[in-house]
């Protein structure tokens, strides 16, 4: 068995030099695809759901050199890595559509915090209860997923102290997200937020993690990881999706696994602890000193990692895809996004520099990937 999976990815738009420009409203209106945000410096567009990384990965790319192929008729435009404004803008908001009420909502409760770049990650499990099970282990063990992915080391030309600034600052909402024991309490919560106005609507549910469906909360099929950064390069960001993958497939194949009843902590206490290892997973990323979920054990992220990667393994390799998930070895040994770029920082070369040289390697890496692997294959 094999599981659906999709993206959605958020990029920003700008100048060569690395400055954000808000183009969505233009990008929407003469491209199909693409959707705005509520600033208008980010797009996002969406993979088709498939079961073929070979699809994906032709899914990631195409509509990204079209968007380029634009962006270039516009005025030289091009599409700028990482998930906060690393070279400056945070002190205004741009509106994509002064129009929609929600987003003055999030304009004046979050401001600038929100004006973030990243990529969700959706895998199909249509059975809710099964789902629910699912996104209680995935929750706490999402900072993993954040450790590989961390490309948010600057904002406003400065190193902040985290490796994704994105999610040391990105607001949570509601603050206070349990472990669903089941869809019912799903239901019954989701309900009771918005009855309170803790959640605008069903979308106002901005945790690491979440069940999604056609119509929330009631009919579920899929697991949103949403913690990750901006992985520019789409092998990687696909090496962490097989990851992802991989562990859902152990997960339903072993309904033991499950920390309601394989923890020592109290599903109260997991929430504590997956929240302070969210925190130490942004500030450090691979290098982030984690607390297991089943005893408290302390733990390196990339140690954390390697054991995973090695438990779901035969996984990925009896269902095909163990190519698309041996490339996540190379950012356990490279390091992120982030990471890299803090080690040119920290010998003297400015983020203006590292973004520039990111905006370059970015596009190059897109025209390998089309050349070699997409050419030929039918998306």
């Amino acid at each position: 068995m094999v599981l659906t999976k999709g993206f959605e990815i958020e990029m920003y738009t700008g100048t060569p030099q690395g400055e954000i420009v808000g183009l969505s409203d233009k990008i929407v209106a003469d491209l199909q695809g693409f959707m705005r945000e509520p600033d208008s410096r980010n797009v996002e567009y969406i993979t088709n759901p498939s079961t073929n990384y070979e699809s994906q990965l032709c899914g990631l790319l195409r509509p990204r050199q079209q968007l380029r192929q634009y962006l270039q008729r516009l005025d030289n435009y091009t599409l700028i890595p990482g998930s906060t404004l690393s070279l400056g803008g945070s002190d205004h908001f741009y509106r994509s559509d002064p129009t929609n009420p929600y987003h003055d909502y999030i304009e004046q409760t979050y401001g600038t915090k929100v004006v973030t770049a990243s990529v969700h990650i959706n895998i199909g499990i249509p059975d809710p209860e099964i789902l629910m099970r699912a996104c209680r282990i995935i929750r706490l063990e999402a900072p993993l997923f954040l450790a590989l992915s961390a490309s948010s080391p600057f904002l406003n030309s400065q190193a902040t102290g985290y490796h994704s600034t994105r999610w040391g600052l990105f607001p949570q909402t509601p603050s206070h997200v349990p472990l669903f024991t089941s869809h019912a309490d799903h239901i019954q919560w989701v309900e009771a937020q918005i009855k309170a106005g803790t959640m605008q609507n069903i979308r106002h549910l901005w945790t690491s993690v979440r069940p999604n469906g056609d119509r929330r909360p009631y009919d579920l099929n899929r697991l949103e990881l949403r913690i990750c950064d901006l992985v520019t390069d789409p092998i990687s960001l696909l090496s962490i999706s097989a990851l992802l993958e991989a562990r859902l497939l152990q997960i339903i194949e072993n309904p033991h696994i499950d920390p309601l009843t394989q923890s020592s902590f109290s599903p109260a206490e997991l929430i504590t602890l997956t929240t302070k290892n969210e925190m130490a997973a942004a500030t450090a990323s691979l290098d982030a000193q984690l607390q297991h979920w089943q005893d408290g054990s302390n733990i390196l992220a990339r140690d954390w990692i390697a054991q995973l990667y090695q438990s779901v393994w035969g996984i990925a390799k009896q269902q095909g895809f163990s190519c698309f998930l041996s490339p996540l070895q190379k950012i356990l040994r490279e390091g992120n996004e982030a990471q890299q770029w803090l080690q040119l920082h920290k010998v003297g070369v400015d983020a203006q520099q590292v973004i520039n040289q990111a905006i370059i390697a970015t596009q190059e890496r897109e025209q390998e990937l089309e050349n070699k692997l997409c050419s030929s294959v039918v998306a």
